[in-house]
């Protein structure tokens, strides 16, 4: 366990470039104001970018665990309990301004305690959620790496804010809002009753569940770990984005109640529903079209399919079987070009070698030779509906290190050169991954020699899809409702 507890806060020293400089939110004082009158502690938190490639570079993880390319991800950085205090040895080596304050992203959570943000939401964007995760469980004397969120998130189609009062269609970027993460409904009734004496208004105001029934909520060593993401996607003003990355108007609040609570916990919330019966599985033809055509126009290459299966398991699978998740959202779908699941092993903490070790293909080991390179293609599942926005990005298979990642803003028009006569090219997309694109404006390029930002020669990769959001359900697609992504690897002829 003093294991674990050494990388929790190592962790939160390499977070960065910076954390957020305070919130910006009216009421802020009056809030914290009235919640100490009514009996609570109440300490300050922070939000920050978990640069999860850094950690592994710095030898604090053994992968970057998925990291997504395509955005940061924030991080509720907490206090810890009153009366508890983050390792000694870890608080000596914190310096700002990586991370002021006595803080971690993994922490505990007693039943009676909330963790509270009070703020601005992302400014517009394609996609942004809040996700509520249980980071790591005891087993006995193990402890287990879980990675598993815990029930829905609160993405932008849901989020009750200023702009969308009570979860009504509207704006809901940039706007105040404040959720209360707590198991305790009684909890989350007296944060509320403070947050409008303070202003706030009570249509924004939203409550993420910590369910004690699934979940060894407490502050001992064998108590469940946590953490909170909030994943904004394609920030339609990118410096926008950057600028709330790197400065978020909103502060994260650990709420204590002073005396002891008569317990009155939250069930287990009602998910939202996958799937409208509506399906992209009548473009198979024109898939098989396209990949005919693809093969066709490299017919002198040596070509291999990579198989296309679910990526992970859902959380809940995760936290019941006692394996890692590796960090999904219900708000989406995976693929990945692997032929087995994570969810196969059941590693111990930090021990990812059983379940990545499978992953070390030679079949998708990419060189630099100019008649080798990676085909991706399929769906373009934004056109067809199924999506609010759809990626792929590319990791080396050992360490899980994104490096890039194409989404489906690149995806238009790609099809229609293979299927020039086939109205239905536009729902589908190719897309080149190579180490030399020569030009080519619809190729990846793939790093090398760059250590956790590059693959090199020698390390094997692999392609993980990501299908964010359909509008209809507010939640991930279906996996029934898709057509699966797809990918061929074209080597020289020659090449045994």
């Amino acid at each position: 366990m003093k294991r674990y507890l050494v990388f929790w806060l190592l962790l939160a020293m390499l977070v960065g470039p910076c954390l957020a400089r305070g919130g910006e939110a009216d009421g802020e004082e009056a809030f914290v104001q009235a919640l100490e009158e009514d009996g609570f502690t109440v300490q300050k938190g922070r939000l920050g970018y978990l640069d999860l490639i850094k950690l592994h570079e710095a030898g604090l993880v053994p992968s970057a665990y998925g990291n997504n390319p395509a955005t940061k991800y924030l991080a509720f950085f907490v206090p810890p309990a009153p009366g508890y205090a983050i390792d000694e040895q870890i608080s000596q080596v914190q310096r700002p301004p990586r991370v002021s304050g006595n803080v971690s992203a993994f922490w505990n959570l007693r039943p009676d305690e909330a963790v509270v943000f009070v703020g601005r939401t992302p400014p517009e964007c394609r996609y942004f959620c809040f996700d509520h995760i249980i980071m790591s469980r005891a087993y006995g004397n193990e402890t287990r790496w879980l990675f598993a969120n815990i029930a829905d998130a609160l993405n932008n189609l849901v989020i009750r804010t200023e702009g969308t009062p009570n979860g009504t269609p509207g704006n809901p970027y940039n706007q105040t809002t404040v959720i209360v993460a707590t198991a305790d409904r009684g909890i989350d009734q007296r944060i509320r009753a403070a947050a409008r004496s303070a202003g706030y208004s009570g249509d924004a105001m939203n409550t993420q569940v910590f369910p004690a029934s699934i979940l060894n909520l407490g502050l001992e060593n064998n108590s469940d770990t946590f953490a909170i993401h909030l994943r904004p996607a394609l920030f339609t003003d990118q410096q926008a984005g950057d600028n709330y990355i790197d400065n978020t108007p909103a502060t994260i609040f650990r709420v204590t109640p002073g005396n002891a609570t008569k317990l009155d916990p939250y069930g287990y919330p009602e998910l939202r529903v996958r799937g409208t019966g509506m399906t992209e599985l009548d473009l198979t033809d024109d898939l098989e079209d396209l990949k005919i055509a693809i093969l066709n126009r490299y017919s002198g290459l040596k070509a291999r399919e990579l198989p296309a299966s679910a990526g992970f398991p859902a959380g809940i699978d995760a936290i019941q079987r006692g394996i890692d998740a590796v960090g999904p959202t219900n708000d989406a779908a995976y693929l990945w070009s692997a032929n087995q699941t994570v969810s196969s092993a059941t590693p111990p903490f930090f021990d990812t070698s059983q379940y990545y070790g499978f992953l070390r293909d030679p079949a998708v080991i990419l060189g630099n030779n100019t008649d080798e390179f990676i085909i991706v293609y399929g769906v373009n599942h934004v056109a067809t509906g199924k999506a609010t926005y759809s990626s792929f990005a590319v990791y080396g298979a050992d360490v899980w290190n994104g490096v890039g990642s194409i989404t489906d803003l690149d995806f238009n028009g790609t099809a229609e050169e293979y299927l020039p006569d086939n109205p239905d090219a536009k729902y589908l997309y190719v897309y080149k991954i190579a180490r030399n694109c020569d030009g080519d404006p619809r190729c990846f390029e793939v790093p090398y020699g760059a250590g956790g930002h590059g693959i090199d020669l020698d390390q094997p990769l692999l392609i993980l899809w990501r299908i964010y959001l359909e509008n209809a359900t507010k939640t991930g697609p279906s996996y029934e409702e898709i057509v699966y992504d797809r990918a061929i690897k074209f080597d020289p002829a020659s090449r045994g």
